[in-house]
């Protein structure tokens, strides 16, 4: 899939990010639940976690439900479409495309596990299944 075919409004930032995996993880929450998770990672202000999200619902990564006394916030778009766009764009600027320039440098740069290495094996031959299945 390229860049093209995907709809990211905006490229979130570091921090947004770490709001947005939040969200990812714990589903619908309110700003001060989403706050208590950032500081088990980091020091972060009630106040500062408010305005982050408010913009970010402003630019269009999050949602707002207003229907409470508490604002409810969730994200405007799925996990795996907003990573593989982050993804792609970063093969793009940094490898040139190439995915398997990636995976070796990844491979390289640690030690992997078995069970890594095996489901990376096991990966490749569902890929190729399913090349071969292909007209």
């Amino acid at each position: 899939m390229s860049l093209k075919d995907q709809h990211i409004p905006v490229e979130p930032t570091k921090s947004e990010l770490e709001i947005l995996q939040v969200l990812w993880d714990k589903g619908p929450s309110t700003v001060r639940e989403v706050n208590k998770e950032l500081l088990k990672q980091r020091e972060v202000n009630y106040t500062t976690t408010l305005k982050q999200m408010q913009i970010m619902a402003d630019k269009g990564l999050l949602n707002r439900d207003q229907g409470q006394m508490k604002h409810i916030y969730s994200v405007a778009e799925e996990e795996h479409k907003t990573k593989a766009y982050l993804l792609d764009k970063f093969l793009d600027s940094m490898y040139k495309g190439s995915a398997s320039k990636l995976v070796i440098q990844v491979i390289g740069q640690k030690t992997t596990s078995r069970q890594d290495l095996q489901e990376i094996k096991d990966m490749i031959k569902k890929l190729e299944e399913e090349q071969k299945n292909m007209p």
